[in-house]
């Protein structure tokens, strides 16, 4: 009861009196009955920059529903069409139709299209408060903006107040950035909230690109994936994770995201890979470069770096297995089964041959030993690393808006797997001496993975580091889920038997209504209408495979976002929207350019499937936000009694 009067105090001293109190109120009170935000997933986007960024402007179709609704027949399919351009892409577009001068009177077009973006602008925010859209409004336009779409022009005496306003906007030259505020403003209302299904690194070209994107988005969480993981081991100078990060960005091709992105020096390792394989081809590293991305002319040095990192990668790794044999890792001690004048490796008592002769920082007595030089540069690459102010921001952002998994809105979000053993049950998994499953094992590892970036006891944080290697490609982590990593026997070995990854029993029972039903539970959620939204695995859609499972209570949403899964999978991602009346799946062709996007008004969300319809409309009283609010209505309500009582004094 003291803590109750404490707190209400406290309380007081912001709602000072009666009026203030109920006022609120009936204004928290009334936003519940608004309709629920729209919920936007995302999953695997492996730096892929620009369909990133194409996906978050059209809200995997977000926007041409509110243009459908908005204008229905009354617009052509090419002028909605072009309308949408115009909101993913408004600078471009103007200056493509200046340019060109595909307009008669560019004052005609643009009254049309202000008049046209009001309309969206207006139905997109209706789902908001009148302050919580002034707050999103751009600065320069919020009071303008505001104006026209808060207004009643269907009232005489309001139309010419509101014509009078576009005019002028368009005289004084203004017409190109009241477009550009109206087109973001409603990319910003279609979609209240975003979460990112976890591996926003690797393949692609534009990681850091896609990390600064999400670090001024309104609203997000991330559910980290093995790849982001991999990066935030790197980034505290773990250096398995280093070795890791460097070997996959030149495998793709793509060490300029260290070097131009991050500002990473890498002459180290170039020096390195120039002397100790000069004469050496290399040809198992060649690299997985795209087409018209990638300088060919850097190909033949970028496979010498390749193999360098890799085998000091091997080492690195070896190292780790070594130091914790609590992780049972042994079966992936590799290099010291090489018999180097044979050329061959045995692996699980088979000899096979091995595609590569030459390895000349090997030293047979102690394979997973770094050279000299090797350990040089590692120590090089990890001061640049643990230095570089614009990775450590990036991963300071993930650990602030990240976790393993989330609980969001009734629904479980995480990228791979809860691991399960081959009878479907929880999986146990031993870390540092102790036994857990389910979400104990997701909430230890979790911790550990933060001690491994902030813990201040240097040997808890050793710990972490370690622990975030763990988590990137042990077979227990739920980030994998895979018996291996098999990247040694992709180089070296042709016989493909021993590059296969079998996968977690998960994938075997996740399809069953018992297994859904058993993870939802361990994790809080028993409504019907509780969901998993999963990453990690691409959906193999050109094999008939389908991203809903168990009868849509599990949605796997990666679908190929990454250009190197798409001759896979057939398709360029899946997406997902959860708004009021429920979910939609988006199946996205592939991005070609933001150019042919403005010029032909191409767009690359293809389909949507309705994966459920809500019996009744969703509101904010449905959601987290609606119960945090319900609780403030019912301590402001005891505030109210207070007062009321006499128990507190009112103040002006």
């Amino acid at each position: 009861m003291d803590n109750d009067k404490q707190y209400l105090k406290i309380l007081s001293k912001q709602f000072t009196n009666v009026a203030m109190t109920a006022t609120e109120i009936i204004n928290l009170q009334s936003i519940l009955s608004l309709p629920k935000g729209t919920e936007h997933f995302l999953s695997d986007i492996h730096g892929e920059h620009e369909q990133f960024a194409h996906v978050l402007k059209n809200g995997s179709g977000a926007v041409k529903r509110k243009i459908d609704d908005e204008f229905g027949n009354i617009l052509s399919e090419k002028e909605k069409r072009d309308l949408a351009t115009l909101i993913y892409y408004p600078e471009e577009r103007i200056s493509l139709i200046q340019r060109k001068k595909m307009v008669n009177s560019m004052d005609d077009w643009y009254l049309v299209m202000i008049n046209r973006l009001i309309r969206v602008c207006k139905s997109s925010a209706s789902k908001y408060t009148r302050s919580k859209v002034r707050k999103a409004l751009p600065k320069d336009f919020a009071y303008v903006i505001e104006e026209l779409i808060t207004g009643r022009r269907d009232l005489g005496d309001q139309e010419a107040y509101f014509n009078e306003i576009i005019k002028t906007v368009i005289r004084l030259g203004k017409a190109p950035d009241l477009i550009i505020a109206l087109s973001k403003a409603i990319s910003r209302f279609v979609i209240d909230h975003l979460h990112i299904v976890g591996d926003i690194y690797d393949r692609g070209p534009g990681s850091h690109i896609c990390m600064d994107t999400l670090m001024h988005y309104h609203s997000v969480d991330i559910q980290w994936g093995n790849h982001d993981i991999v990066w935030m081991g790197a980034a505290t100078g773990q250096l398995a994770c280093i070795a890791t990060v460097l070997r996959f960005s030149a495998r793709y091709g793509n060490l300029d995201i260290l070097e131009d992105g991050y500002g990473i020096n890498l002459l180290p390792l170039f020096k390195f890979a120039i002397d100790t394989y000069k004469d050496d081809p290399c040809e198992c590293f060649r690299l997985h470069y795209r087409e018209g991305e990638y300088d060919l002319a850097n190909a033949q040095m970028d496979r010498k770096m390749h193999k360098a990192i890799a085998i000091i990668q091997f080492k690195l790794e070896g190292q780790m297995i070594k130091k914790h044999p609590e992780f049972r890792m042994e079966d992936r001690l590799l290099l010291d089964k090489i018999n180097i004048e044979k050329v061959t490796v045995t692996i699980d008592g088979k000899e096979y041959q091995l595609k590569d002769s030459n390895f000349p920082t090997l030293d047979p007595n102690d394979p997973y030993k770094l050279s000299v030089r090797e350990e040089e540069v590692m120590e090089k690459l990890k001061a640049a690393f643990i230095n570089c102010d614009k990775l450590q921001e990036h991963v300071r952002f993930l650990y602030r808006k990240g976790s393993l998994y989330k609980v969001y809105n009734n629904n479980l979000l995480y990228h791979g797997c809860v691991p399960l053993n081959d009878k479907g049950k929880f999986l146990e998994v031993e870390l540092c001496g102790h036994k857990y499953r389910g979400k104990a094992l997701y909430d230890e590892l979790e911790k550990w993975l933060r001690k491994g970036y902030y813990a201040i006891d240097p040997e808890e944080k050793q710990i972490g580091m370690d622990m975030l290697w763990y988590t990137w490609c042990h077979k227990n982590s739920p980030v994998f889920g895979k018996d291996k990593m098999a990247t040694f026997e992709r180089y070296f070995i042709e016989d493909k038997e021993t590059h296969l990854e079998l996968k977690n029993p998960y994938y075997t029972w996740y399809d069953k209504d018992e297994t859904v039903t058993m993870i939802l539970n361990e994790f809080g959620l028993n409504s019907s209408e509780s969901r998993i939204i999963n990453g990690h695995v691409p959906v193999e859609t050109k094999k008939g495979e389908l991203p809903i499972k168990c009868g849509g209570r599990l949605l796997v949403i990666d679908g190929g976002f990454s250009k190197a899964y798409q001759p896979k999978t057939g398709i360029a991602g899946y997406t997902l929207t959860y708004n009021s009346y429920g979910f939609l799946l988006a199946a996205h062709e592939p991005f070609e350019s933001v150019e042919k996007a403005v010029e032909t008004g191409s767009d690359i969300h293809s389909e949507t499937v309705l994966v459920q319809h809500v019996e009744r409309r969703k509101t904010v009283a449905d959601t987290d936000t609606g119960k945090e609010i319900k609780e403030t209505i019912e301590e402001l309500e005891e505030l109210l009694r207070a007062y009321r009582k006499g128990e507190l004094v009112e103040k002006e």
